[in-house]
């Protein structure tokens, strides 16, 4: 039986971008401050925690096991964790990491497990791994309660793993008002797809990594005109809470700040009334018109970088240049945020396999060096 729509809060906890003690160590995680934003989280309604094998290079779900599993009875929320199969050595490795997480977090069952940034050329490692049959076993042994899997991918490629695989629980789809219309994403022809075979969805990258909580400032104008009081994040995860077919909607939460914030606006969150609908339209015409880079900041493209380039960084000034229009303020910036700088690029390509945006990389770093150093 899939999971019940109505049964799990439209907002839900993303484990991507939590606190840290240390910025240049993503394992060190800031663990008073995250059992804070957990409990916030949980005393706000909130109830699905998502998290991945990867997230900061393991420390995510160890980290949500002290914060959540070990301090709060285990029904009283979910869990979501992830198998990048396509980017692991073999099918022996790949099914241990469900074992892992496992180990981890301190549980003896995951509410919902996915197959990674399934999609492309990385679906025929899921099907070489035998991955599909795996999960189903350990759905049927109990230690996974749903599976699905999350891509980025167009609505051809959802349409054939749905018919390859009909049981798959849920899927997980970026979906945001930007890439909604977007010739790229197709986020509206995804969410029919996976509304016509019946499957939820877990929307991600509701604020599109962030550039939809930071518009610029012509752009938040109508938003700001229309509701003065709301933030420009309470945008786009209204545009998203308010779908059809949606389990839930990940933001990614780095302080407890933010979790309190997101907790208050998804408690007073409502459908777009037509003068909000005219303002988001009028938003979106306007940002649609700056070009930028669509990264994300999911750091896939540094794993295997050989120059440990700052390319999440690097690609996130791109944005504000174009954004501000002011190259002087982000290339201040560029001096102390590009820790490793893009003319360090040996342009190998390493990171365009891996970037689920399909983003240029080593082209962006050629116009970053150009521009900033």
């Amino acid at each position: 039986m899939r999971p019940d729509l109505e049964s799990t809060p439209k907002l839900g906890f993303g484990c991507m971008r939590l606190p840290l003690l240390d910025p240049a160590d993503q394992q060190s995680i800031d663990l008073a401050q995250l059992e804070q934003m957990v409990d916030a989280f949980l005393e706000g309604g909130g109830t699905y925690f998502d998290t991945a094998f990867v997230y900061h290079e393991g420390a995510s779900e160890k980290a949500l096991g002290q914060a959540l599993v070990a301090r709060h009875p285990r029904e009283s929320f979910t869990i979501a964790t992830k198998c990048l199969a396509w980017a692991i050595g073999s099918a022996e490795e790949a099914k241990s990491n469900l074992a892992t997480s496992l180990e981890r977090l301190g549980t003896d069952y995951i509410d919902f497990y996915l197959l990674h940034n399934v999609g492309g050329p990385r679906t025929a490692k899921f099907d070489e791994y035998g991955m599909w049959d795996f999960v189903r076993e350990q759905k049927a042994a109990g230690r996974i309660r749903n599976w699905g899997f999350s891509m980025h991918d167009g609505p051809e490629a959802l349409d054939a793993l749905l018919e390859a695989h009909p049981d798959a629980d849920f899927v997980q789809l970026q979906v945001n008002y930007l890439d909604w219309e977007n010739p790229v994403t197709r986020s509206r022809a995804c969410m029919e797809v996976a509304a016509k075979h019946g499957v939820p969805v877990v929307v991600m990258e509701p604020a599109r990594g962030g550039r939809l909580a930071e518009l610029p400032e012509q752009v938040a104008a109508p938003l700001l005109a229309c509701r003065p009081d709301l933030s420009m994040a309470s945008w786009a995860y209204r545009f998203c809470y308010n779908l059809p077919n949606v389990l839930t909607v990940l933001s990614g939460m780095s302080t407890i700040e933010q979790t309190r914030q997101n907790v208050a606006e998804f408690r007073a969150s409502a459908p777009f009334s037509p003068e909000e609908e005219r303002a988001l339209a009028e938003a979106r015409e306007m940002l649609e018109k700056l070009a930028a880079v669509p990264c994300t900041n999911c750091r896939y493209c540094v794993k295997d970088c050989p120059q440990g380039v700052a390319i999440p960084e690097i690609m996130s000034l791109l944005n504000l240049e174009l954004m501000t229009g002011n190259r002087a303020f982000a290339k201040g910036l560029y001096s102390w945020q590009a820790v490793k700088p893009a003319s360090e690029c040996i342009a190998c390509g390493a990171c365009e396999s891996m970037c689920p945006q399909s983003i240029d990389i080593v082209h962006q770093l050629e116009v970053a060096a150009e521009h900033f150093e």
